[in-house]
């Protein structure tokens, strides 16, 4: 009954179109009335728990640092690196573009900022060589989801939050499947040109590499201070999220010579609009969670999946559908939150490592971003393009499935996503 409650109220109000912050709030309420598993006045006290957290500080200052790097134009200097490098071989601006969208992962970890500011460059210089307007925003789009993956990420802060797993041990699992995103991307991308005759950029002249390395090293530094600094702990995830955006800052104002007071002031204010956004709907999904787990909710979903297979890697695989499902019609963030509450119990009692299931979840999550309806990621490459989203669907289709086979990779082989946290930490 109460699993009835709950999945009926919660697409109810999605699909009625209320904010997502709001439909997770309204389905605490509602289940609170049809069941009395929680009463309205503690309510608030899930809400204020649920960001009462200093590990979620880290959310607030990796927003700022992203919007910091994208208004202080330190994309340029990392996509011109990227050409120097590859854009002598064949459709070689492709792999740049995929290349550029994983070292600006790593300075932002969100897949909407990697698109709006590699797009934003890549994709008129594409076009301008005589790229193929749709394969060109399909290699965009494909390559900025490892934004979310390569670390640091935002969705694994939350995920780590929400379960208590170290996020340095989540930031560690998520490299290797990020990098294999990327060949993989790099390979689908071949297949798409390996029969196209795109006219090839001169190879670079020492100089030329030089010169780009000076101009993209002082962004290229920046991944390297933070991770280094958490793996040696000089900081935590949090505090390097203070250390990335006052590195971002002199770097933008005193190197760019790109920021200034007045820019400043603008993107403070809306990475504020960005932070409340999403703390809100951190604060309203841990009151959901708190409630889920009172009424035994997992317990209740693992009985009706162990009613149909008790085989683990079966049920991981069951997972994996779900949450793609799940992916196709809700953004990461409140669909992480959403569903670690859910899924993690029942993970960690068929003997699923917490590190392995946050991992393959926010992967599978993040694919839903270059999927419809939600796929904000595509519209994103569509805007910048000027192309219309059925021929950029026809494009990416493939590196969809490839993505979907990696994501099972990951579950079935857990070795490549614990090999670097065994190792390091």
């Amino acid at each position: 009954m109460i699993l009835a409650v709950f999945l009926i109220s919660i697409f109810t109000f999605l699909l009625l179109g209320i904010p997502v912050g709001f439909s997770i709030l309204l389905t605490v309420f509602t289940m609170a009335t049809a069941s009395g598993v929680t009463s309205f006045a503690i309510v608030p006290s899930y809400l204020y728990s649920g960001v009462n957290n200093f590990a979620l500080m880290a959310i607030p200052f990796f927003i700022l640092c992203g919007d910091i790097m994208n208004a202080g134009d330190l994309s340029k200097g990392i996509v011109d690196f990227c050409r120097v490098l590859l854009g002598h071989i064949k459709a070689g601006i492709g792999y740049a573009a995929i290349l550029a969208c994983m070292i600006f992962a790593c300075l932002t970890g969100a897949a909407v900022v990697t698109i709006s500011a590699i797009g934003g460059i890549m994709l008129p210089l594409m076009v301008k060589e005589g790229y193929d307007p749709a394969d060109s925003t399909a290699c965009c789009c494909a390559g900025s989801i490892t934004g979310p993956i390569i670390p640091p990420s935002l969705p694994m802060v939350i995920f780590g939050v929400l379960s208590g797993v170290s996020v340095t041990k989540m930031f560690m699992g998520g490299v290797i499947p990020g990098v294999i995103t990327g060949l993989i991307c790099m390979f689908a991308w071949y297949m798409m040109n390996r029969k196209k005759n795109y006219v090839m950029q001169p190879k670079a002249t020492p100089a030329e590499v030089w010169a780009a390395t000076k101009k993209a090293f002082p962004a290229l530094m920046m991944p390297i201070i933070m991770m280094g600094g958490i793996l040696v702990g000089i900081f935590t995830p949090t505090e390097a999220g203070v250390v990335a955006c006052v590195y971002a800052w002199a770097v933008s104002t005193f190197i760019y010579k790109k920021m200034n007071l007045k820019l400043l002031k603008k993107v403070v204010i809306g990475s504020a609009k960005s932070s409340a956004v999403i703390m809100f709907i951190v604060a309203s999904c841990q009151a959901l969670a708190t409630v889920i787990t009172v009424a035994r909710i997992p317990q209740t979903i693992a009985e009706i999946i162990s009613s149909v297979t008790d085989n683990p890697t079966v049920i991981m695989c069951l997972i994996d559908v779900f949450v793609l499902i799940v992916g196709l019609f809700m953004d990461v963030t409140p669909a992480l939150t959403f569903l670690t509450p859910i899924f993690l119990p029942i993970a960690t009692d068929i003997g699923m490592d917490p590190v392995v299931f946050g991992v393959t979840l926010v992967y599978g999550l993040v694919i839903g971003l270059i999927t419809p309806p939600v796929g904000n990621v595509l519209y994103i490459g569509i805007g910048i393009s000027k192309i219309t989203l059925l021929d950029l669907l026809k494009r990416i289709w493939p590196m969809v499935l490839l993505y979907i086979g990696i994501l099972f990779l990951i579950t079935l082989v857990p070795e490549l996503i614990l090999f670097l946290p065994n190792l390091v930490m």
